[in-house]
């Protein structure tokens, strides 16, 4: 007893104990915040996916509104449904309305009278509340009741008693300018478009009518689902809530309900973004375990290692004083070794081994950095250049020869003058020197008369060492940089341009039937109408490459390939470009098989493509030219062709023509301006659907530019 008492009161002893008490205690204090700090960093990450999702439905929503308010306005124009609501021929009113509302995706095709009387529906079958003397436009709720007094919000008992709608709505002018009626088109906010949601933002969605679900992409159960602990957070609500078993982190946003009657007031529209947090708790489980477990065995190797530690440092005093005075005399090479014989010694002994490992350390670091110092400048990718009080050139690193083309044995000793030489202003170079910490940026001809824009930084070399360099140079090869900045301002040049060409056509055409309306025949109402379609066409074409190129560049370009008949792309497509055509007195013709293919594709944008293309072709192409389109069959795919009679495009040309911001020199006498993105969305489209895209020289002169698409199986 009274010898494991002296056991434990020895210096070893205590270290031991000490040193598992210190592990211990260490590695609670970083495990314990740590857990806490990983269990925090999860929610806040689950909390940004959410937020992010709310942003980004958000955003989904008000593109959406537009969309449909664009479609309300473009549906409102069309000459067919105008006449056909004169003529008061409904049967082909309602079939035409079918075909608009199946083309453009719409749940709801609705034409009411002057005197707000259904004339024509297409889609789903709602009641006539929409056709009021006020264009509903925005978002609404529908009540499932059959009796109008009752209101919505007591019309909702239990589960999806009302339907929340997306409208937009506008006149239907006459030719003489009059109020023909009234189109609304409307787009159902459905489990289906809940569903839609959840594949763009990642997140369930749900829409809400008075805190009660109507459309939703959960499965089961939704109705028994309630938010708890709500929180307003900057115009949305946030909580949590279960389903089935699963939490769920959930945020909501109001949407503003365009009231049409007393019995809409008191609605409140909300949509509601969920992430399941399931995964995210088991996770944090497992963490929090994954933790304990390494705390236990970190402090129980540091345990074992302290243990093993201190039965070595017991060492006899005599070998531990020949072994400094062997240190002493700078022998950093013999280790101290000793037998574990003195506990109390062994302390000394280790400390002072530790002392000579960490001495003999220091000392090869030292070497280490000195050699490491010598060949630091070399590794720089910068140039680097060392000049004396006269401008001679002392030091020339590799990065400045890679830079410049010349060799050091070929510059030291000459003059900067001599070297770099400026190209925009016969000073010497010596002149540009930046001070020290500003930078200037200078074209110089360098080694085989090459050009190149570098940036220059300066700096004073004050160190004695540095012999009789006084300033060094640190310098880069920004070329490609200013040829960036110049290809950017040749693009925004031109996207300008393309912006204010039709803008001022529409402004001249609209002015022009602004003052004169009543003074124009019809040719001449005609010309000045085909002027603003062909302008909107422009502008429609051109935002809409802007936006597919924004999105590709962002990361978010997705296709939906549908089956669709390959004539009725081609069809929409020379429906669009028609009047531009027409004006060209270009003539379209069509080569295509007997038995026209049905292929896989996203049908609003390969009609895109093809829009692209024949715009290429009319712009590029001479007047009162054909421009081919054809379409061939091989092994499952469909190549689709359009050749026109532009200039051809040179064969040097052909590996960039396909990229963005790419401007070619052609010997077309039609003025070409672009923003170069037409051809970039056609393979980026193209290539989304798995199939290719090239140019090959027409027989006669022109170009053909290919596309192939995958016909659908028949299996």
């Amino acid at each position: 007893m009274k010898r494991l008492w002296v056991d434990l009161n020895s210096l070893p002893a205590q270290m031991i104990l000490s040193l598992i008490g210190l592990v211990l205690l260490t590695a609670a204090a970083a495990g314990l915040p740590a857990i806490w700090l990983i269990r925090d960093q999860l929610n806040r990450q689950a909390w940004a996916q959410v937020e992010a999702g709310s942003r980004a439905a958000q955003a989904l929503y008000e593109a959406q509104q537009s969309e449909v308010v664009n479609l309300a306005n473009l549906t409102a124009q069309r000459p067919t449904l105008r006449d056909l609501l004169a003529e008061g021929d409904q049967p082909s009113m309602l079939a035409y309305l079918r075909t608009l509302q199946i083309g453009a995706g719409l749940d709801l095709v609705l034409v009411c009278d002057k005197d707000q009387q259904v004339v024509a529906q297409a889609g789903e079958t709602i009641t006539d509340i929409l056709c009021t003397p006020h264009l509903p436009t925005g978002f609404q709720v529908i009540s499932a009741s059959p009796d109008p007094d009752v209101s919505l919000s007591a019309a909702m008992p239990e589960g999806k008693a009302a339907q929340a709608w997306l409208f937009a709505a506008q006149l239907i002018q006459g030719r003489e300018e009059d109020t023909q009626g009234t189109v609304i088109v409307g787009v159902a906010l459905n489990d289906e478009f809940a569903l839609q949601m959840r594949a763009q933002t990642g997140l369930d969605h749900t829409l809400l009518v008075n805190d009660r679900p109507v459309a939703t992409s959960l499965g089961g159960g939704i109705a028994s689902r309630q938010m708890t602990r709500p929180i307003a957070l900057e115009g949305e609500r946030r909580g949590t809530f279960t389903l089935d078993g699963r939490p769920y982190y959930a945020t909501q946003f109001a949407l503003s309900v365009s009231s049409q009657s007393e019995t809409v007031r008191e609605l409140d529209l909300k949509a509601e973004v969920a992430l399941p947090v399931s995964d995210i708790a088991a996770t944090q489980r497992d963490l929090a375990w994954t933790l304990v477990g390494s705390i236990v065995i970190v402090a129980t190797a540091g345990s074992i290692l302290g243990a093993f530690l201190a039965r070595r440092i017991s060492r006899p005093l005599a070998d531990l004083t020949e072994a400094a005075t062997v240190l002493s005399k700078g022998n950093l090479n013999s280790s101290v070794a000793i037998e574990p014989r003195v506990r109390e010694i062994a302390l000394v002994a280790q400390a002072l081994e530790r002392a000579r490992i960490d001495l003999q350390r220091t000392l090869t670091e030292l070497r280490q950095e000195k050699a490491w110092t010598d060949h630091l400048l070399e590794a720089f990718v910068e140039g680097i250049v060392t000049l004396d009080h006269r401008g001679r050139i002392t030091f020339f690193s590799q990065g400045a020869e890679r830079i410049t083309g010349w060799d050091r044995d070929r510059v030291l000793n000459r003059t900067c003058d001599e070297i770099f030489r400026p190209v925009e202003t016969d000073e010497p170079f010596s002149q540009f020197i930046p001070p020290p910490g500003r930078r200037h940026k200078i074209t110089v001809e360098l080694a085989n008369e090459r050009q190149a824009t570098l940036a220059i930084t300066g700096a004073r070399l004050m160190p004695p060492e540095a012999g009789d360099a006084r300033v060094a140079l640190v310098f880069r090869d920004i070329s490609e940089e200013e040829a960036v900045h110049r290809l950017i301002g040749h693009f925004l040049a031109n996207v300008a341009h393309e912006f204010r060409t039709p803008l001022s056509a529409l402004a001249a055409s609209a002015e022009l039937l602004l003052d004169q309306a009543p003074d124009l025949n019809a040719a001449e109402l005609q010309q000045l109408l085909t002027s603003l379609h062909l302008g909107i066409l422009g502008l429609q074409t051109l935002v809409d490459n802007l936006l597919e190129s924004a999105s590709i560049e962002a990361g978010r370009f997705r296709v939906n390939p549908r089956s669709c008949n390959l004539g009725t792309i081609i069809a929409e497509a020379i429906r669009m470009m028609q009047p531009l055509l027409d004006k060209h007195s270009q003539r379209l013709v069509l080569e295509l098989p007997t038995a026209i293919p049905v292929v896989q594709a996203d049908l609003r944008r390969t009609v895109q493509v093809l829009v692209n293309l024949l715009s290429n072709a009319s712009r590029y192409g001479p007047d009162d030219a054909e421009i081919t389109i054809g379409a061939t069959l091989n092994k499952g795919w469909v190549q689709v062709t359009v050749a026109d009679r532009g200039p051809g495009i040179r064969p040097e040309h052909r590996d960039e023509l396909f990229r963005r911001f790419v401007y070619h020199a052609s010997n077309s006498d039609k003025a070409q301006y672009g923003v170069g993105l037409g051809l970039s969305v056609v393979k980026a489209v193209v290539e989304a659907h798995g199939g290719q895209v090239g140019v090959t020289d027409r027989p006669g002169g022109g170009s053909i530019f290919w596309f192939t698409l995958p016909v659908e199986s028949k299996a």
